[in-house]
């Protein structure tokens, strides 16, 4: 299946299950509107898996791990090791994705997407790297557009893989010292705003070192020229490959009808990419959290999403789309499983008699 035939594939969320989850949360047992967004979400929900009663199975975040190759210009801290090092943190159950993802029942699905030290063999190590890290984006392009397209594949067959297996639920995590630039410069170049705007501190630069990663950032995108109106000339001319992969991992959710929650920036800066080749993936994309990072809120902005958590939080892995992981649960199930008005032998809200209207 080609991409062009995924994307023609992908269709909106089911309106008539949306109109009856509408109505059946008039007539739950509660003030209307009480619930605020979760309302919101459990409508989304039954678009979803086209029912007014969706329930839900299992949870599953699809962690990609690249590195990058801007590392040299200095925008951060860290050597490019450590992506190698965390990706071995992660196998071995250590790092905060494992933890919270064990304390909620999430599956893990851990992806070496173009990590570049070489990783010893693991049965849980999914490897589909094209290459051992892009290339430095301030000399060219990071990467090939055969290299974009096969990431983004990889990513489509993982949450196809996925969403057989039981997840009904999909969210994206990453590794990849240096992607936050690579995300500045994607978000840049699809909203047309400038890498001033879009540009973070990351692992914690200071101003003058942000001012070095703008300047980066700035520099990949005069030398490369990045075409907005092509999503895959942006991902190989600027981004990374395990944003591919997570870009991938948004189509073939959206693909076989699942949540698909989107972690922080640089699922972010895969999402607008999913988005820019095919709006329709809007109706399945749930903002687990408000990055730290800036460039996230933009992002987030131009594909119309609101994110549910703001905690301040920054170190990606999927760490906020597992926390948000609960209020998905928790939307579905109030839509699902509370008793109507009807079916609890409660009085609705008797109607205002001289402006009939309920008070």
């Amino acid at each position: 299946m080609s991409l062009d035939e995924v994307i023609g594939r992908i269709t909106p969320a089911d309106h008539k299950a949306k109109r009856a989850a509408r109505l059946r949360q008039e007539r739950l047992t509660k003030p209307p509107g009480s619930l605020g967004r979760l309302e919101a979400l459990s409508i989304q929900l039954a678009g979803i898996f086209a029912t007014d009663r969706p329930m839900l199975r299992g949870k599953t975040i699809i962690v990609a791990a690249g590195d990058h190759g801007v590392v040299a210009q200095g925008v951060t801290g860290y050597p490019k090791e450590v992506t190698a090092q965390m990706v071995l943190n992660f196998l071995g159950g250590g790092a905060a994705i494992n933890v919270m993802a064990r304390k909620a029942g999430v599956d893990l699905i851990i992806v070496d997407a173009g990590v570049a030290t070489p990783l010893p063999d693991h049965p849980e190590l999914h490897v589909v790297a094209v290459g051992r890290g892009t290339d430095d984006i301030t000399q060219g392009p990071a990467m090939t557009r055969d290299q974009a397209e096969a990431c983004m594949y990889e990513g489509i067959r993982l949450a196809l893989e996925a969403a057989e297996n039981g997840a009904d639920i999909i969210g994206t995590g990453d590794m990849g010292i240096g992607n936050t630039t690579a995300s500045s410069a994607i978000v840049a170049a699809l909203t047309r705003t400038p890498p001033g705007e879009t540009t973070g501190r990351g692992t914690g630069r200071n101003d003058s070192e942000l001012e070095r990663k703008i300047a980066v950032v700035e520099r990949a995108m005069e030398v490369n020229l990045p075409d907005p109106n092509d999503p895959l000339d942006v991902l190989s001319k600027v981004g990374g490959f395990e944003i591919g992969v997570l870009a991938g991992v948004v189509l073939g959710g959206a693909l076989a009808r699942r949540v698909v929650v989107l972690d922080g920036f640089i699922s972010g800066a895969a999402g607008l990419i999913a988005h820019s080749l095919c709006p329709n993936v809007r109706d399945y994309l749930v903002a687990g959290h408000l990055s730290a990072e800036t460039g996230h809120r933009i992002a987030l902005s131009h594909m119309g999403l609101w994110p549910f958590l703001d905690l301040d939080m920054r170190l990606g892995e999927g760490t906020g789309a597992v926390l948000a992981m609960g209020l998905i649960d928790a939307a579905a199930a109030t839509l699902s499983d509370m008793a109507t008005f009807d079916e609890a032998g409660v009085s609705k809200r008797e109607p205002d008699e001289e402006h009939g209207r309920a008070h």
